[in-house]
């Protein structure tokens, strides 16, 4: 049987505030550690039935790159569960909320961009 890793590198500063993340697969192609802003991370754990997460990102992430973010890690989402169910209405739904996300988005940052 294989096994695979995948390591994950956060640099924290004085305050426990993350200033830098990097990552790297076994089965990457590439040895050199990828750099990212942001990360989440969830387990199932099935015994106690509740999901386990780790959400981090570092202090330059930009409000427009988190909107970025969430709104292609909700369609990724979506993907993920029409795969594993086969259900064609609900993973519209999240599809349609995710555009729906991103769209608010849009529109919120046009009015406070007016403003300024």
């Amino acid at each position: 049987m294989a096994t695979s890793s995948i390591n994950i590198d956060v640099t924290l500063d004085n305050d426990r505030v993350p200033e830098d993340i990097r990552w790297n697969a076994s089965d990457s192609r590439t040895e050199q550690a990828r750099k990212a802003k942001a990360m989440m991370l969830a387990f199932w754990d099935g015994a106690d039935k509740s999901a386990l997460r780790i959400d981090l990102w570092t202090k330059d992430m930009m409000i427009d790159e988190m909107a970025d973010f969430f709104y292609q890690t909700l369609v990724t989402m979506a993907d993920t569960y029409s795969r594993a169910t086969q259900d064609p209405t609900l993973t519209a739904e999240m599809k349609q909320f995710a555009q729906d996300f991103y769209k608010k988005f849009r529109e919120q940052q046009l009015k406070t961009n007016k403003l300024q």
